[in-house]
This record gives C-alpha cells, structure tokens and sequence, in this order.
C-alpha cells in the first residue's frame, strides 16, 4: 500500500506522537506550575482520545457492506469526526475553568519555564510533521476522520506555538499574567476548530448535500452530453458517508433513443463523475420524453 494512501498507519502514527507529547507536557506541567502548559497537555489528551477513536472508525470503515450495513460502514469515519469536534470544545471549556483558578490565586505562578519552554518547541516541531503527514493521507483517501484528527492537531501547533513564544516573554520580562492570557487564546483556538469539525460532520451523518462546486462539476459534465439527447436535469440528489460520495440523478432523454443508448450513456457519465470527483457512487434514472416537447436544456 503507498505511503500516503495507508489510514491505518497514519491513524497509528498519531496515537504514538499524542502519547509521548501528553507525557512532556505533563511533567512540564506538574515542574512549572504552568496553566498554559497543563492546558496544552489536556488538549494533547483529547487528541489522544480522538486519534484512538479515528484508529477505531478507520478500520470499521473499510469493512465491506454487509446484511446490516448494506451501504456499508463510511458514517464511522463521520461519528468519529463529530466525537472529536466535542471533544475538542470540551478541552476548551476545562482549560478556561484552570485560567479562573490562576486567575483568582488558586494556582500559583509558574517557575523553571526554561523546562516548558523547550518541550513547547519540540510539541510543535512533532506536530508539524505529523498533522502534515495526515493531512496528505486524509486528501489522497478522502477521510473525514484523518481530517478530523489532522485540524484537531493543527490546533495544537498553533496553541504550542502560541504558548511557545508567552512562556519565552514571560522568562525575559517576568510578567506571569501573560500565562492565563496565553491559554484563553488557546481556549478560543480549540473551539473555532471544533465547530468546524461538528459541522461537517452532523451534515455528513443528516445526509447533508455535497458542497456545491461538486454539484457544479456533476453539471458541467451532465451539459457535455446534451447533443446525445439529454433534454434536463429532473434532479440531483447527493450526499456522502465516509469517502463515499452518492450520487442519485434523474435525466429527461429523448423518447426516440433506445434502451442501450441509455444504458450506454450512463455508464459513460458515471465513469466521468467518478475520475472528477473520486469515491462515487452513481445512480442515474432516466425517463424518456418526446423530442417535439421543449424542455429546458441541462442547468
């Protein structure tokens, strides 16, 4: 299998990079007494969580259909999406209840940045590496779950990133305010993302409609073909589960042409919407109309 086409592997490389990053960050954490790093360690910890959960809905997602799935298993990668969206603004709600605590005295200021400071720097150079190694294998496969889990991680690199250059202020100018202040950035960070993810996946798993420049594409294709008798298009139904596009069309054709002219013309345009638009399923319904009647040409 190509590198950047294995799900499996880059969902295992992400489970093995949170791991060892939720460990840096915690004992970081516990020696500086920094709300900022003790929040990127529960972010980590949710993305932990996620890229366990994206393990799991990548594998049941390539099983094949079967008497109980007989559309098969796409919508785990979608339910994956929607649990780590939730997760993602959970982490968000906890690190604002720690900024309070600092905030109001509970926790005391942080010391001994230098430690937090480098482990900031090599959580953000890991999850560069990684969250772009994802992002390849979520586009070349068209998984909702590796996207998921590669934004959930690029929040990471802007949060680390973020904290990274406070904890660097706070070390030469020794003004800790600037700590609770770094986390509520991170905070806000984590759930534009999460939202993002939710999104996406609630109109995935509601049987959503494909965004619209691939609805667009599906009708630049259909108008190629209005010289071979295609008189409309009746309608367009799209939705998607996993990777899998599908794609219902209904086509008004002229009454005159034969059966297998049809059956041949449909495989021709379902060939051509699956090489433009990759992992489709189409079915196309054709109902004949008399070639005297006007009807409006395909949209």
């Amino acid at each position: 299998m190509k590198f950047f086409e294995n799900k499996k592997l880059a969902a295992q490389l992400s489970v093995t990079s949170n791991t060892l990053l939720i460990v840096l960050k915690l004992i970081a954490g516990v020696i500086t007494g920094s709300i900022s790093i003790i929040s990127e360690a529960i972010h980590s910890c949710s993305d932990l969580l996620a890229s366990i959960i994206t393990l799991f809905s990548v594998h049941k997602s390539e099983k094949p259909a079967d008497t109980d799935h007989q559309f098969g298993h796409g919508k785990y990668e979608d339910f994956s999406g929607l649990i780590e969206g939730l997760l993602i603004i959970l982490a968000a709600a906890y690190i604002l209840y720690e900024v309070f605590r600092k905030l109001t005295g509970i926790s005391e200021p942080i010391s001994n940045n230098l430690i937090a400071i480098w482990v900031m720097l090599a959580s953000v150079l890991v999850n560069i590496c990684v969250s772009v190694y994802l992002m390849k294998v979520a586009k070349h496969t068209d998984s909702i779950a590796l996207y998921a889990d590669a934004e959930h991680l690029n929040t990471d690199i802007y949060s680390s990133l973020t904290v990274f250059l406070g904890l660097l202020c706070i070390h030469y100018t020794g003004l800790h305010i600037i700590d609770p202040i770094l986390a509520v950035i991170v905070s806000v960070i984590i759930v534009h993302t999460g939202y993002k993810i939710c999104k996406e996946s609630v109109n995935n798993l509601l049987d959503g409609s494909l965004p619209e420049n691939n609805i667009q594409k599906i009708k630049e294709i259909l108008k190629k073909y209005n010289t071979h008798g295609i008189r409309a298009i009746k309608e367009i139904k799209t939705r998607k589960a996993g990777k899998n596009k599908e794609i219902n069309i209904t086509l008004l054709l002229d009454g005159e042409k034969t059966i297998k002219f049809a059956h041949d013309l449909c495989d021709i345009l379902e060939k051509e919407i699956e090489n433009d638009l990759g992992n489709t399923e189409v079915i196309i319904h054709v109902e004949p109309v008399e070639t005297a009647v006007t009807t409006s040409t395909a949209e």
